[in-house]
C-alpha cells in the first residue's frame, strides 16, 4: 500500500515537472507561404502600408505603441538583410503588419490513465481523476510583403503564440524582436542576402 502511494506521488511530481517544462518552453509557431513564381531578387526597396491600406479594427491599429514596436523591429530585420526603407518615391514592395487575438480554452483531463493503462487512485475519488479547464489568449502576428507595382501579396509570415501580460516594456520589445526575427527568417525565399 505504501509502495502504491509512493508511485502515485512520484507520478504526480513527474507530471507537474513535465507541465512546467512545457509551459516554460512554449514558443511561437511560425508559418510562411509565398508566390513560387515570383523572383524575389528584384526586391531592394520598401515602404510601409499607408493608413488607408490598413484595417482600422486590427489589433496593432488599436494599440499603436505595440504597432510601432513591431514596425521598428521589422525595419531592423529588413535593413539588416540589405533592404532600404523609402519614405517617398517608387519602391519594390510594401510591408503590411497586422495582428489578431483570440481567447482559447485548454482542457486537461487528469483521468484514470497511467501511461495508457487504467488504474485506480483512492486519493482522487472513486471515479479517477478530474478535469481542469483554463482560458488564455492566443495572438497571431502577420507580416505581409506586397508587390508595390501590382499590389499583389507575394510573401506572408505568421507567428502564433500565447499572449503575455507585460509589466516591463523592455521585455515586450525583446520578445517582439525575437518574434519578428523568427517570422522573417525565411524572407526572401530562395535569395541569399
Amino acid at each position: 500500500m505504501v509502495l502504491e502511494r509512493n508511485k502515485s506521488v512520484m507520478f504526480l511530481i513527474l507530471a507537474g515537472i513535465q507541465i512546467l517544462t512545457l509551459v516554460g518552453c512554449s514558443s511561437m509557431s511560425v508559418r510562411t507561404d509565398f508566390d513560387h513564381d515570383y523572383d524575389f531578387s528584384s526586391y531592394q526597396t520598401y515602404r510601409w502600408a499607408t493608413v488607408k491600406e490598413l484595417n482600422p479594427n486590427d489589433a496593432l491599429q488599436r494599440n499603436p505603441l505595440v504597432g510601432n514596436r513591431v514596425k521598428a523591429s521589422v525595419d531592423r530585420v529588413l535593413q539588416a538583410k540589405g533592404f532600404k526603407l523609402m519614405e517617398t518615391g517608387e519602391v519594390d514592395f510594401v510591408v503590411v503588419v497586422h495582428a489578431g487575438v483570440q481567447e482559447k480554452m485548454e482542457v486537461t483531463d487528469w483521468g484514470t490513465s497511467y501511461y495508457g493503462q487504467g488504474w485506480y487512485n483512492p486519493w482522487w475519488g472513486p471515479y479517477g481523476g478530474h478535469t481542469d479547464v483554463s482560458y488564455y489568449k492566443e495572438g497571431t502576428l502577420v507580416i505581409d510583403i506586397v508587390n508595390a507595382k501590382k499590389m499583389k501579396l507575394t510573401w506572408r509570415g505568421l507567428g502564433t503564440t500565447t499572449v503575455k501580460d507585460y509589466k516591463d516594456s523592455q521585455k515586450m520589445e525583446a520578445d517582439i524582436e525575437k518574434a519578428v526575427n523568427k517570422i522573417l527568417a525565411s524572407f526572401p525565399p530562395g535569395v541569399t542576402k
